[in-house]
């Protein structure tokens, strides 16, 4: 007794042999498919990726037993509680801020081959690869630009970085997709990973962002003691300045009436040695809160340490040529089976 077949059933050697018999459909699109792969992933302009990393010292406060509840999670609160109004876990919006754009537009950069020295910005706007069918479009948009699309130039963004015309705006976008600011909530290390078309751009960048981001933190930790030694160095002069003055008009009245007995001029003298002392005091301590503010400052500079610093790639880190190519033949070959057995996916699909 012959047995009915299963019409749910897939029979995969009348499935390989469908697709064996149109062989020749394969030999026609792999090839194209490769080359046109190939010709399209060649004009992507390739890109190099470097990154380094820096611990900054911080003032920790302890986190006594939540903090060992925290770090039972792997969180490390003694690194997240500062004194600081910014804490570390803020300095990756950093790379949000105009200003600390900006300022790496003036970065002196120098391609690996030599030869073009420039700076950041004018590396960005004139010594980009692109796609040839980017550069039409560029070209076509170049045609119809205005005036307000131009860059206001680095002179005046100095003196207005919040204050940008669109072309520098789109500059700032292009350059906080090139740099990265990352930080580990755990340890507190800052990780900047910088990419760019050429291997010594990249570290060049690298190396200026994790110097700018030093200033910052120290600027913004010092900032309060720094104004702090300003006062007291003002308050010194001023101080120093009226001592002076009281000591040359003491001084004179004495040279003036040294042979003098009347009980007037020896009170007189006695209230004016009296004032001279009193502000002599004063100007003593003023001078040691300007020596206390001074040490503050150095107290507060933070110390960074470079756990890894930026090393020129040697490798592109994409496009993958290879993987792309690949990948590519793979969905043809994978489109062409679906193409091959569309009438019996239709009518699986229709039974289902």
């Amino acid at each position: 007794m012959e047995t009915k077949k299963n019409p749910d059933t897939i029979d995969l050697r009348q499935l390989a042999r469908k697709i064996w018999a149109r062989k020749m459909l394969f030999v026609k699109v792999l090839p194209v498919v490769f080359v046109l792969s190939c010709l399209y992933i060649v004009c992507i302009p390739r890109t190099y990726t470097t990154n380094c990393r820096l611990a900054p010292e911080m003032n920790m406060s302890g986190g006594g037993a939540l903090g060992s509840l925290a770090s039972n999670f792997g969180i490390d609160l003694t690194q997240m509680e500062t004194s600081d109004a910014i804490t570390p876990m803020l300095y990756p919006d950093l790379m949000e801020d105009n200003k600390f754009v900006v300022e790496l537009f003036g970065i002196t950069v120098k391609k690996s081959d030599g030869c073009v020295k420039t700076t950041y910005e004018d590396y960005l706007r004139h010594h980009q690869s692109v796609p040839w069918w980017t550069g039409g479009i560029l070209w076509i948009k170049g045609l119809f630009k205005s005036k307000e699309t131009e860059s206001t130039g680095l002179n005046e963004m100095e003196s207005s970085p919040y204050i940008l015309s669109k072309a520098d705006n789109d500059l700032c976008h292009v350059i906080r997709g090139n740099i990265g600011l990352d930080i580990d909530k755990k340890t507190g290390v800052i990780s900047i990973n910088v990419s760019d078309q050429d291997p010594l751009v990249c570290k060049t960048v690298a190396d200026s962002v994790s110097a700018h981001l030093q200033q910052f933190i120290t600027e913004y930790r010092t900032n309060k003691a720094r104004v702090d030694v300003e006062y007291y160095l003002q308050m010194s002069k001023t101080i120093k300045e009226e001592y002076d003055s009281m000591r040359r008009e003491y001084n004179s009245m004495v040279d003036a009436n040294s042979n003098v007995v009347m009980q007037l001029y020896k009170s007189r003298q006695e209230d004016m040695g009296l004032e001279l002392q009193r502000i002599q005091q004063k100007y003593t301590t003023m001078c040691n809160m300007l020596d206390q503010a001074v040490a503050k400052v150095q107290e507060r500079t933070p110390v960074f340490t470079v756990l890894k610093g930026a090393e020129m790639p040697l490798k592109a880190a994409k496009p993958k040529r290879m993987v792309f190519v690949v990948g590519m033949v793979f969905l043809a070959f994978i489109g062409t089976v679906i193409y091959i057995l569309r009438d019996y996916l239709k009518r699986a699909m229709v039974r289902q």
